[in-house]
């Protein structure tokens, strides 16, 4: 049985008379990707937030690696392998793809940017950057700036500056977000291959994207969890349908997540 990397009991957030998330309990397995979906409003990034540590909860408890870190700061999060990425960006846009990753190299070392002193030629630092590069697919872009990137290729930036840190788990705030198909299908292409060897948690709208990548899904509405499963048990699930597809629709094969 795979080990659970982290876990929720009762997790609460409410904004005013508000409550985005209710009393949620899920567990994230090591090595899986998790796809959290639902409908706008559902909580998704509410539950985002309080998992990163951007946004505390009301009440409730937020476990990683059986240590509870309810009430930890971002960055001692980030200290211990709990990573989010595709939130504001991070990306320097006048820096080459490969510096903006040899400084994330750096900065996972324990070490402070030093901006003025060529990241990139040190050995200790652009070997591992480059070797991302690559999984992440932009090893012919490395001296690139990133602002000559395209959005997608921006995207896969991010990732790899993320991995860079080596995280424990990857908190995936809509990877596809603004990208065109062709863009979408070389970030599922991505995360296919990251999969069994990272721990992703997953949030995106794209329904293709989500059926193809994930191991489990759970479904938010009104900030509850009404399904935890694989994702063929998701799709024919009838109270998931009905969240989605409205009682009285017909039965589709496909999730709209507006």
């Amino acid at each position: 049985m795979a080990e659970i990397l982290l876990k929720t009991e009762k997790l609460t957030k409410s904004f005013g008379g508000l409550v985005a998330i209710s009393e949620l309990s899920m567990e994230v397995e090591e090595g899986e990707i998790h796809a959290v979906i639902g409908p706008n409003g559902a909580g998704k990034t509410t539950l985002i937030a309080q998992l990163s540590g951007s946004l505390r909860p009301d009440s409730g408890s937020i476990f990683f690696q059986n240590q509870d870190i309810t009430q930890l700061p971002e960055y001692r999060r980030s200290s211990l392998g709990l990573a989010r990425s595709f939130q504001i960006t991070s990306v320097l846009q006048n820096f080459s793809a490969l510096d903006n990753v040899a400084l994330a190299v750096q900065a996972q070392a324990g070490h402070s940017f030093r901006f003025w002193s060529k990241a990139r030629k040190a050995t200790d630092l652009r070997e591992p950057a480059l070797n991302v590069l690559e999984k992440i697919g932009l090893s012919e872009r490395v001296d690139v700036p990133a602002s000559s990137l395209s959005h997608g290729e921006q995207r896969q930036l991010e990732l790899a500056m993320a991995l860079a840190t080596r995280p424990k788990m990857l908190l995936l705030d809509e990877p596809m977000a603004g990208m065109g198909v062709e863009e979408s299908q070389r970030m599922v292409e991505v995360l296919a291959e990251l999969k069994g060897t990272h721990t992703l948690v997953l949030i995106e709208h794209d329904m293709d994207a989500v059926f193809a990548l994930a191991d489990r899904i759970t479904v938010l509405v009104y900030g509850q969890s009404i399904a935890c499963d694989t994702p063929p048990n998701i799709r024919s699930n009838p109270e998931v349908r009905k969240a989605y597809l409205g009682e009285g629709e017909e039965s589709s094969e496909t999730f709209v997540d507006e």
